[in-house]
């Protein structure tokens, strides 16, 4: 499945990218999603819920992949 995420701020971290993009309910189960999930982005391995997503990032998770686009 491929999703797009338009941003309305200049970034958003990885674990609210994971609640916006329906992967988890709420912010509170990122971390363990993380630990229990390979996440890739932009082609790299990454369990950071805090990490900083800008637009034209990747993000891989299995079969589905989330682009990110600068806000509509």
């Amino acid at each position: 499945m491929k999703k797009e995420i338009f941003l309305k701020t200049p970034y958003i971290t990885l674990g609210q990218l994971l609640k916006i993009a329906d992967f988890i309910s709420s912010g509170g189960q990122a971390k363990m999603f993380l630990a229990e999930h390979d996440v890739y982005v932009n082609g790299e391995l990454d369990s950071r819920r805090g990490k900083k997503l800008y637009p034209k990032d990747v993000v891989q998770i299995s079969d589905d992949m989330v682009q990110i686009k600068a806000g509509k």
